[in-house]
């Protein structure tokens, strides 16, 4: 039995062929037996109790996710109060009172969601009680509307653990057939829909506010399928930043979060997307709450200059949301450091983490150390580490598609202050040059001055067709005059080994650059060929090698 029952709360397999299908399939479809006494063992007493004038029921006027949003947070705010007056009430005051709280939660405790259902017996056998009927037994001033429905028990009890348990509590006696859920006026449309549901798999509501409510109800009534149900709906609709902002305080607002979990990870993609470049959309990035923020630095697409350049971000984000340095060091600390990807910054940079006061000191240490180690790691490691990461929320192993590209850098003081600049591309890095277009390196060091290395697809000196060309430039702009002797190397098949391919000299004055404009002297069709010889497993790899000049 135990087996069965897991199958009947969590129909998962069932309802993905239902959504295969399609909501006209009559297969398991038991629409026809909904409200019908000839189908139904029990009857369904709902009493609506009044909202507060000021609330109107869920989904009236509700048009958008923004009015649905405000709506839910004034609720929350008028229940708050009800329940701060009800706390001295009676014990038989206090089982009414549980069903104040909105079913949304959002914001609010789970625990205050459990929906109110009472067993009573029926003075006369199953004879239905008058469904005009206003008041009730208990508290009937509160009482505004009573509904009854036949309903077959095997039906709603194979959707739901909360209708199975009730009815399995209440079968003791065979006349104990008559069931009473008490409900507030903002919650019916939604139930009856959810009742619906659990007969035909449909739903008659199909706007985002309406869909919503429904998925809260079955939340509370823990009805699995239709959440699952309402989120893929959800899902595909049009979304707007508040809607995806709205899914993803879903699964800390519902009981069940694993059946809403599509959809939070649709809302993470859409936000993911939508801000892709952080510096277009600065101001609206930057007044987004710390869930959207999360979502977008997750993301391997980011159109970021450099991993710097999102450290820098997220600092300067959460200065503005978070003015007091102790609950900032929190927020980044256990939030949001693990989406900064520190081993993909530049070692300056990594040193301005040990010494910033926005980080606890052992935290930035830590993350520094990691960052360094992984660093020093062998290609293939990094390799290894990054494919294990890949699966993880904050793969911070993980390389996006920066601007600047990153570089591994060797440094030399003796004999000759020199260094090994190693610059990797993928191919389709590189395809997407043509037919002006270029990448450069993060910026790498050398005798306290900044360079910086740039590919570029451009025309030939006779401008008869296009090349790949590799150039050297100096950061800093000024007048310091800087001698340098350089060399650019290339792996080339079949030997894989680095080959030199141009060596020169150059004394940069500041914002000067220098190189070849076409690296491998062959036409850009011959260097992207199939069988270039550049291209080791899908990579072309570039060695610079920087020596100052006495």
């Amino acid at each position: 039995m135990k087996g069965s029952n897991s199958d009947l709360f969590d129909p998962r397999a069932e309802m993905e062929s239902v959504y295969s299908r399609g909501a006209s399939s009559s297969d398991g479809d038991f629409g026809f037996a909904f409200n019908d006494v000839n189908f139904s063992d029990r009857l369904l007493r709902i009493e609506i109790m009044g909202d507060s004038p000021d609330n109107r029921p869920d989904g009236e006027g509700c048009t958008s996710i923004a009015d649905w949003a405000r709506y839910r947070k004034r609720r929350r705010e008028d229940i708050k109060k009800d329940n701060a007056v009800e706390v001295s009430v009676g014990a038989e005051e206090q089982i009414l009172s549980c069903n104040q709280p909105d079913m949304d939660g959002l914001g609010c405790e789970n625990q205050d969601e459990e929906a109110v259902a009472m067993i009573e017996e029926s003075p006369s056998g199953d004879e239905a009680p008058d469904g005009n009927e206003s008041a009730w037994s208990m508290d009937c001033s509160t009482v505004v509307r009573v509904k009854t429905l036949h309903i077959s028990s095997p039906i709603l009890a194979a959707k739901s653990p909360f209708f199975y348990k009730l009815f399995s509590n209440g079968m003791r006696e065979s006349e104990q057939r008559h069931v009473t859920l008490r409900i507030n006026a903002s919650e019916e449309a939604a139930l009856m829909d959810l009742l619906n549901f659990m007969y035909s798999s449909t739903l008659s509501n199909t706007t985002a506010p309406g869909l919503l409510d429904v998925l809260m109800a079955a939340d509370k009534f823990e009805v699995a399928s239709c959440m699952r149900y309402c989120s893929r709906l959800l899902r595909n609709m049009a979304m707007t930043p508040e809607s995806a902002l709205l899914y993803l305080e879903l699964p800390s607002s519902v009981l069940m979060a694993e059946a809403v979990q599509p959809l939070t990870d649709a809302a993470k993609q859409y936000l993911a997307s939508r801000y892709r470049d952080i510096n277009k959309f600065q101001e609206d990035v930057m007044s987004l709450p710390l869930a959207g923020i999360e979502a977008i630095l997750s993301s391997d697409d980011l159109q970021v200059a450099s991993e710097d350049a999102v450290y820098d971000f997220v600092l300067k984000w959460a200065r503005t949301q978070y003015p007091r340095p102790e609950e900032r060091r929190e927020v980044l600390g256990s939030r949001l450091a693990r989406y900064i990807r520190f081993p993909y910054m530049t070692c300056r940079k990594l040193k301005k983490v040990l010494t910033c006061s926005d980080f606890e000191h052992d935290v930035a240490s830590k993350l520094v150390l990691e960052a360094l180690f992984f660093k020093a790691e062998a290609p293939h490691r990094q390799r290894i580490l990054a494919a294990e990461e890949s699966a993880s929320l904050n793969r911070r192993f993980v390389e996006r598609a920066y601007k600047y590209r990153p570089v591994k850098v060797v440094e030399f003081e003796l004999p000759r202050q020199q260094c090994m600049v190693y610059l990797d591309l993928k191919r389709e890095e590189c395809a997407n040059l043509f037919p002006s277009g270029r990448v450069y390196s993060q910026a790498f060091h050398l005798g306290g001055q900044g360079f910086f290395l740039s590919a570029h697809c451009n025309m030939d000196q006779q401008s008869s067709f296009h090349c790949f060309g590799l150039f050297l430039g100096m950061q800093e702009k000024g007048s310091v005059s800087f001698a340098v002797d350089y060399e650019f190397a290339a792996r080339t098949k079949p030997t894989e080994e680095f080959v030199s391919k141009y060596k020169g000299n150059y004394t940069f004055t500041g914002g000067k650059a220098v190189g070849y404009r076409n690296l491998f002297a062959i036409p850009w069709t011959s260097f992207m060929a199939e069988d270039s010889l550049y291209f080791i497993n899908g990579v072309l790899h570039l060695r610079a090698e920087l020596t100052i000049r006495h």
